[in-house]
């Protein structure tokens, strides 16, 4: 199979980006992340991102900044380089499908709090109450579906 060329690169990068932006990964990460997914070595320097994705130095710094501090990506120092390099973490799916995870025990127990406020008989406690199973229901699941991939996927 013929390499693809750098306009198809930047195509899928700009796609992949996309799809993770409409999930709700700021813009300017999906595409650091995209870049640095189809990257052959699985690092870059932010001298490479900001010119495989045609941004500023700053844009850069931003985007890596946000993935840095939600373990998506990590620092490294390469030897014999003074640059930082960036690698995208391994199981960077699973981890953002955690941190999701995590957010649905957050909606689960605000929607149950909701709940008792407002009586779980009222009409409004019953629809909280349905939000919160609702809620319980999948963090339960995607903890498992997640158990089950680290199991047969070990890093």
């Amino acid at each position: 199979m013929a390499e693809p060329t750098p306009e198809e690169i930047s195509r899928f990068v700009e796609r992949f980006a996309g799809v993770l932006a409409s999930s709700g990964v700021p813009t300017m990460s999906a595409r650091v992340m995209g870049a640095m997914l189809v990257s052959p070595t699985g690092t870059m320097t932010a001298a490479e991102l900001a010119e495989a994705l045609q941004i500023s130095q700053p844009a850069v710094s931003g985007a890596v900044r946000q993935l840095l501090q939600v373990s998506f990506i990590s620092r490294e120092r390469l030897p014999g380089s003074r640059k930082d390099h960036y690698r995208i973490r391994e199981d960077v799916f699973a981890a953002i499908l955690e941190r999701r995870n995590l957010a649905l025990g957050e909606w689960e127990s605000t929607s149950r709090s909701g709940a008792a406020l407002f009586g779980e008989d009222s009409p409004v406690g019953r629809r909280l109450t349905e939000a919160a199973d609702f809620f319980a229901f999948i963090h339960t699941d995607m903890e498992q579906l997640i158990k089950n991939w680290r199991a047969e996927h070990p890093r």
